[in-house]
């Protein structure tokens, strides 16, 4: 009888140490809400239409996920991330409707070393600069807040089919460096119309209330990624087409923060260059300043700057200023107000047609103007985030 107490006492003792090395997560959150727009595309072809309307994933993308780690001893970790982003309004998936469009990988990391992934996973534009340095990703602008059509990939940059290592922290120096696999034969770099391959560097330096960062992505042929990387057309200005595909997009940027108690400041700068197969290319600069102050700990309010020229190609610039409240109801869950302006100013190359001001960086979030007097808008938003 003491025997098998014995064993019993063991074997359930085995168990428990194994369940506590390993872990899997269910987490996620839900960005719901009411805008409004004075001038929209998706309303009418007339000028000054208006646009009220359920948004869904401003502040930040509605998604569900799956994280896990076993720990095999040493220091050393399997993992894996398995991440799905819908639409709260009608349930549909997002990212083109991939089951796990936001994030699939797995990998191995080692505590002094750092991380091996492979799958579906962020460059290191969206990991360093996007959630770090700019506008959407300080405050609850979120995706109005990014840059137009999401350019200089900083909020929406996954990689498909993607190897990335990832380092340990090394007194306050991160870096890495990225590699998606094109997947044709024969198109180790892309193939035009056909395959995308990507390549992504990045470093972040962080030491007490400063932290500084910079990355740069290379997409070829993104029209081509599954799902597309990169959607070709900026309101009236025509980046890509069938006939014409985009075959390079690259970008690099640099940005800085500080905390100052209650107060933090962040500045960005990226440089976009988008090269077609044939004709000139286009180049996107953007440059953005913003700060928000805690006046407790569960009000903050944030205002943020952004000026953003393109040239070549066409010619033109888009100035917009965010401002917004955030009220945390509890840990978990928040209200908020957020207002936008943007104006636009400049001409398609060649022709009179102006340059069309437009809120937003993808179908879900995203305001195009109509008519002649759409250089402006102002988009205003009261919207609900939960976490789980």
């Amino acid at each position: 009888m003491k025997k098998k107490i014995i064993a019993a006492a063991t074997i359930t003792t085995i168990a428990g140490t194994a369940h506590a090395q390993s872990s899997v997560t269910l987490y996620g959150l839900i960005d719901a809400g009411i805008s409004y727009v004075n001038n929209s595309t998706q309303t009418s072809t007339k000028s000054g239409s208006k646009l009220y309307k359920y948004d869904d994933g401003v502040a930040q993308g509605s998604r569900w996920g799956l994280r896990g780690t076993e720990d095999l001893g040493g220091g050393l970790k399997a993992l894996f991330v398995l991440e799905n982003g819908f639409n709260s309004g009608n349930g549909t998936l997002g990212q083109g409707s991939s089951e796990f469009g936001r994030q699939a990988y797995v990998g191995i990391s080692k505590d002094s070393i750092g991380s091996f992934t492979l799958g579906r996973q962020y460059s290191f534009s969206t990991d360093y600069l996007g959630g770090n340095y700019s506008n959407g990703g300080n405050t609850v602008a979120g995706n109005y807040g990014y840059h137009i059509n999401d350019v200089d990939q900083l909020t929406s940059s996954r990689i498909s089919n993607s190897v990335k290592f990832t380092s340990a922290n090394f007194a306050g120096l991160t870096f890495g460096a990225m590699y998606g696999f094109s997947n044709q034969a024969g198109a180790f770099s892309g193939a035009a119309g056909s395959s995308s391959r990507a390549y992504s560097f990045g470093a972040n330096y962080a030491t007490g209330a400063f932290s500084v960062g910079t990355a740069y992505t290379d997409i070829r042929f993104p029209a081509a990624a599954t799902p597309a990387a990169f959607s070709t057309n900026l309101a009236n200005i025509t980046l890509g087409s069938t006939a014409n595909p985009i075959r390079d997009l690259h970008t690099v940027g640099l940005g800085g923060r500080y905390i100052l108690g209650p107060a933090t400041l962040w500045a960005l700068w990226t440089n976009t260059h988008i090269e077609p197969i044939s004709g000139a290319q286009t180049t996107f600069n953007a440059y953005e300043a913003g700060g928000k102050y805690a006046f407790t700990p569960a009000l903050t309010a944030g205002l943020g700057y952004t000026y953003m020229k393109v040239s070549d190609a066409f010619s033109g610039h888009w100035n917009q200023i965010d401002a917004s409240v955030d009220y945390a109801l509890s840990k978990r869950t928040d209200v908020y107000l957020l207002t936008v302006y943007q104006k636009a100013s400049g001409n398609l190359t060649g022709t009179t047609t102006p340059i069309q001001a437009q809120i937003g960086d993808s179908a879900s979030s995203y305001f195009g103007t109509s008519g002649t007097n759409s250089t402006n808008q102002v988009a205003v938003r009261v919207g609900i985030r939960h976490k789980f």
